[in-house]
């Protein structure tokens, strides 16, 4: 590749915060290669599997609850999902399938679903592992497999669509923010996806997603020009639209390429690699290797939880314990808790996380996270003149440059490491990728 700067800024946007180290290896690799070794890693990922727990406190459960036991499953309940939160953190910051891990999380916005509602970590958790399973391969099993699956279900309210009393949530959400987009449906066709969706609702005491076949409207039903009977064949009908290719296409361009619109070139080569077999890593990587991905640099803002833990892989922070609840704590006050987005749209983008509040949040997330930096790290950044260490923070953080202004205001804190490092966490530099 022979372009650390070309490599700093692949790592940057298809995984959480590169190390120098990474960013190195990359650079003396083909590009190409890199792309490839990061859309399909080989071997196991080392990284600590989620938790998976023994009891739920709302499902499995048949008697009637006190007072006092609803209470007591609520307390439960969020415990268990902070837990899961927290785990899901750590994983980001040690998984060896970097971009894998990072498609879960744009996975986890795409198909928005919030524990707030759904009030279980054991299925916020299977959720997370469709993500994980089906999310690089045939977008067509992927979303058949969504449609399956009981957080979302439960999430857009699929447990009360029947045959006597259709529900539209999921059916609309499917159309409008999962597969095709505005405008490239009517209100007939939602009314129609939606008696083909009916049917499918939840075993409370298993957790589970079942068919029922007396709460499905038989027979055929006609959507977006297309015939759909059931939940697999609305799917089809849908992913067999030309919008689909071109809106799938855009988000995964607005999430990893840049917050301008995609361009034409870029869209038309990536929806030709998705193809028949909507194979979601062939359209990814066509995104990877097109040379506007390669030059959007400095244009995508990064979300809190992308910043929090990238500083972590690249401090070297570790995230458990202390630093884990205050990891989490510092994204929720920032505004993104994972596993609760804040509707079925996702989260912002973009400048919505620059305002004035977030900055004083950010400001003493990244002073805990300065003062958990081990000693050796921090070691490093002492060494030298002022503006070598404002250079060594600049490695260790994949900074290409700072500005004039940044650098001055590096300078004069050049003396206190811990110093150096938040204000190099808030710069606009580290913000922006």
């Amino acid at each position: 590749m022979a372009d650390r700067n070309l490599a700093a800024h692949l790592l940057r946007r298809a995984t959480f915060g590169p190390t120098a180290a990474e960013i190195d290896a990359a650079a003396g690799r083909a590009y190409r290669d890199v792309v490839a070794d990061l859309v399909t890693p080989v071997g196991p990922d080392a990284a600590q599997p989620l938790p998976v727990f023994a009891e739920d406190p709302y499902f499995g459960r048949t008697e009637k609850l006190t007072r006092e036991q609803r209470a007591a499953a609520r307390r439960a309940a969020r415990e268990q999902l902070t837990r899961l939160s927290e785990a899901w953190l750590a994983r980001m910051a040690r998984t060896d399938h970097r971009l894998a891990e990072k498609l879960v999380f744009f996975w986890h916005g795409h198909w928005a679903t919030s524990a707030q509602k759904v009030q279980s970590a054991t299925l916020m958790g299977r959720q997370l592992q469709t993500f994980r399973v089906y999310g690089r391969g045939d977008f067509a099993v992927f979303a058949k497999a969504m449609l399956r699956d009981p957080a979302l279900i439960l999430w857009l309210d699929g447990q009360r669509n029947t045959v006597k009393g259709p529900n539209e949530n999921l059916a609309r959400e499917l159309m409008e923010l999962f597969t095709l987009g505005v405008g490239a449906y009517t209100e007939k066709d939602v009314k129609a996806a939606a008696r083909a969706l009916t049917g499918w609702t939840l075993d409370r005491a298993r957790g589970a997603a079942v068919f029922q076949a007396n709460r499905h409207a038989k027979g055929d039903q006609t959507v977006v020009g297309g015939t759909a009977h059931d939940a697999d064949s609305l799917v089809d009908v849908l992913l067999a639209q030309p919008e689909h290719p071109v809106f799938l296409a855009s988000r995964l361009w607005f999430r990893f390429g840049s917050g301008e619109p995609l361009p034409e070139t870029t869209r038309d080569a990536m929806v030709a690699a998705y193809g028949v077999g909507r194979d979601v890593s062939a359209m990814l990587t066509a995104m990877l290797l097109d040379e506007r991905f390669m030059a959007a640099r400095g244009q995508l803002v990064k979300q809190p939880v992308e910043w929090a833990v990238g500083a972590l892989r690249q401090l070297g922070v570790a995230p458990t314990g202390k630093s884990a609840t205050a990891l989490l704590n510092g994204i929720r006050r920032m505004g993104q808790v994972p596993l609760r987005p804040p509707s079925v749209g996702g989260w912002p983008s973009g400048a919505a996380w620059l305002t004035t509040s977030s900055l004083q949040t950010r400001m003493k997330a990244a002073a805990a996270l300065a003062a958990a930096v081990p000693e050796p790290n921090l070691a490093a950044l002492a060494k030298g003149n002022a503006d070598a260490k404002v250079d060594a923070v600049g490695r260790l953080l994949a900074v290409d440059a700072w500005t004039a202004r940044t650098r001055a205001a590096l300078v004069e804190a050049a003396a206190r490491p811990p110093r150096l490092v938040t204000l190099a966490l808030i710069s606009p530099e580290y913000a922006v990728h």
